[in-house]
């Protein structure tokens, strides 16, 4: 895995509340982002794809 696939894109909430969601939900799958989602510019939750939870899953991590 390289390290450029682990830096999560930053997003806010406010972004979810405004429709965005469907946007960043499609970027994520297709493009296998980690996504971090601040609320208050705090860190409040990690997105990331499937396809990268099954594989972190295959590779032993404590999901």
């Amino acid at each position: 895995m390289r390290r450029k696939d682990i830096i999560p894109i930053h997003h806010q909430m406010t972004e979810f509340l405004r429709g965005q969601a469907s946007r960043i939900f499609d970027d994520v799958a297709k493009k296998d982002e980690v996504v971090l989602v601040n609320k208050n510019s705090k860190p409040q939750n990690i997105i990331i794809s499937y396809d990268r939870y099954c594989r972190l899953k295959e590779n032993g991590a404590d999901i």
